[in-house]
């Protein structure tokens, strides 16, 4: 493919997204369990002071990324191998399981949205030089969209507005108390765990419907 036609892809592919976001759809992604690590807690696993996350492939959010780092989780009940590493570093040490990863580790998550980790769950993270037992930070992910500021002046959406999501699969489902994160940061994306996605066969693209929940005061 010519550079011009790659150009005039990404130009068709761009309009269309557009359109999608216009008429209030949004496409739907899975993330499968994953760790943020801080700064800290990366010195202790992986023995390097001076180092960095080494960035494998751009996550659909600006700025994150998978890296090729990965840890092991270890509870009294069991252990999950190469976990993958989501960069950059966060303030806090952050692991994102599902309902049925908690079961299979014997780990008391709660339901919480990102960076909320008062309370949450306790789980050992082994590294290649060493582990770290974090006593909070294990949480189940609330689902969510991330809307950029555009799209949410646009649609008349709101920071934190609860909402629900009809995904259009073979196997339709709407999901109610959905939470709508906006910021100029964001790409329009929707995020659930592996088994919403599952309960919804969802299966590579997929678009999902946002439904007012709540009347907005």
């Amino acid at each position: 493919m010519t550079a011009a036609s790659k150009a005039l892809t990404a130009e068709i592919v761009s309009r269309v997204l557009e359109a999608v976001a216009d008429a209030g759809f949004v496409e739907v992604e899975v993330s499968a369990r994953h760790v943020h690590l801080s700064k800290k807690d990366w010195e202790i696993l992986f023995g390097d002071t001076n180092g960095d996350l080494t960035p494998k492939r751009p996550l659909s959010q600006p700025g994150q990324y998978l890296s090729e780092e990965r840890v092991n989780l270890i509870t009294p009940k069991g252990r999950m191998e190469r976990v993958a590493v989501l960069g950059p570093f966060r303030g806090e040490t952050q692991v994102e399981l599902s309902r049925s990863d908690c079961i299979a580790l014997g780990v008391q998550a709660p339901l919480r949205e990102s960076g909320h980790l008062d309370g949450s769950g306790r789980i050992t993270i082994e590294g290649p030089k060493g582990s770290v037992t974090i006593e909070q930070g294990v949480i189940v992910a609330q689902r969510h969209v991330h809307v950029p500021l555009s799209t949410a002046q646009t649609l008349g959406f709101h920071d934190n507005e609860i909402v629900s999501v009809q995904l259009f699969t073979d196997r339709p489902v709407i999901l109610q108390d959905v939470v709508l994160r906006v910021s100029d940061k964001y790409s329009y994306r929707m995020h659930i765990d592996f088994d919403e996605a599952n309960a919804a066969n969802v299966s590579g693209f997929t678009l999902g419907q946002i439904i007012r929940q709540r009347p907005i005061l």
